[in-house]
């Protein structure tokens, strides 16, 4: 049967190639970080297990959401290995790292789909599709924050955060780095 959205076939077309693309790095993403929650051992074993469980279990329901917009635009959704592997561009994990190296790379990762995000909401659509706009704003808010949090357990405690109280309010005004 004929789809009649109100998008045109060819930008359809167009959207879910970049949708196939999110997909591909949500998926390895998914992968990646259910396989450090089996695998984190450490001082930090219980809080990182359960993080990254809660994670991969957000994750999996963002595989299905973008799979099923695929869907809803007439195309066929990926789903074997090796078109992920041919899509993605999160890197895979090969070996079980200490736990402090795990977060950095979950951090790269989760930058990476960020940035596969905000390339297909700034890629040129002619017809509107405002439900895949905010599918892509909403995962790119996931995966800027989860970035941003994970980053937060590795990062070392700057000396001049700790030497002085930093007036953030001045430095927005003045456009100045806080901690430099």
């Amino acid at each position: 049967m004929k789809i009649d959205i109100g998008i045109l076939e060819a930008d359809r077309k167009q959207t879910a190639g970049h949708l196939e693309r999110l997909l591909a790095d949500t998926y390895a993403l998914y992968l990646k970080t259910q396989f450090y929650h089996w695998n984190v051992y450490g001082p930090l074993f219980n809080t990182l297990h359960t993080m990254f469980e809660q994670q991969y279990i957000e994750l999996a329901g963002a595989v299905d959401e973008i799979a099923e917009r695929i869907r809803s635009l007439g195309e066929y959704a990926p789903g074997t290995f090796g078109v992920f592997r041919e899509l993605s561009a999160v890197e895979e994990s090969v070996d079980v790292p200490r736990a402090e190296e795990m977060i950095r790379r979950l951090v790269r990762a989760h930058e990476t789909v960020a940035r596969t995000a905000r390339e297909a909401i700034e890629a040129p659509a002619p017809s509107a599709d405002e439900a895949t706009r905010d599918l892509l704003t909403r995962r790119l808010q996931v995966h800027e924050k989860t970035a941003w949090m994970l980053r937060s357990i590795v990062a070392e405690e700057p000396a001049v955060a700790r030497a002085r109280p930093v007036d953030l309010a001045a430095h927005r005004r003045t456009g100045t780095d806080p901690l430099g």
